[in-house]
């Protein structure tokens, strides 16, 4: 029995670290504005960058990538019994930053950012690689967004060669398809924008924004 209430607490935990809303803090106190209504509409760190200004997206960015380190770190300094549990409290990170209870459960931010945090914890040669392949692929799309999802193709490669984990293949794949699935109706609206595949992969630079 309390084993499952650990396990019970650590997914809660995570649920609650997950619902902090940093962008949405980080706008109202900066500008006043509701990160929901501007932009992107998006919850996040890239339309705080682009709607409120380039550190108070880097802060943002910091603190939902400590939301999912900190949410499956909980799990693991819990002791968990299972060893899934980890890995479930970061799905419910994820949950949290989507559907938050500080909002009243009203649909917000993808997660992105999240699920690097969550994702580096649990192969800490992420810190490393990462980074690396995120920078490599921004140096050709200019496009952060697209630039940091493609650079989660390396955890599965690093479950598989590095780590020798089958659950560490699976659980980033199945993990980032969540932010992914939710970023399709904005990759419709860029592609309605912009009139082309290639300028919604490809940016002139930074500040290109459809």
């Amino acid at each position: 029995m309390n084993e499952i209430i650990i396990s019970i607490l650590a997914l809660v935990a995570a649920y609650l670290i997950g619902s902090i809303p940093s962008a949405f803090i980080i706008a109202k106190l900066r500008k006043g504005i509701d990160i929901r209504q501007v932009g992107s509409h998006n919850m996040g760190a890239m339309n705080t960058f682009y709607s409120v200004g380039f550190w108070w997206g880097m802060l943002t960015l910091a603190m939902d990538i400590g939301k999912g380190m900190l949410g499956v770190g909980i799990a693991i300094w819990l002791h968990t019994p299972h060893p899934y549990v980890p890995m479930a409290a970061g799905i419910m990170v994820l949950v949290g930053h989507n559907v938050p209870v500080f909002l009243k459960f009203k649909v917000s931010g993808k997660g992105g950012a999240s699920c690097i945090g969550i994702l580096v914890i649990l192969m800490p040669w992420g810190f490393l690689i990462y980074p690396a392949l995120f920078g490599l692929i921004l140096l050709f799309t200019r496009f952060p967004t697209m630039s940091y999802t493609l650079a989660f193709l390396c955890f599965p490669f690093m479950g598989a060669f590095i780590y020798h984990s089958v659950p560490l293949i699976v659980y980033p794949i199945i993990l980032i398809l969540i932010p992914i699935l939710r970023y399709i109706p904005r990759i419709k609206e860029m592609r309605n924008k912009g009139g082309s595949w290639k300028h919604v992969a490809m940016r002139k630079g930074l500040k290109d924004r459809l």
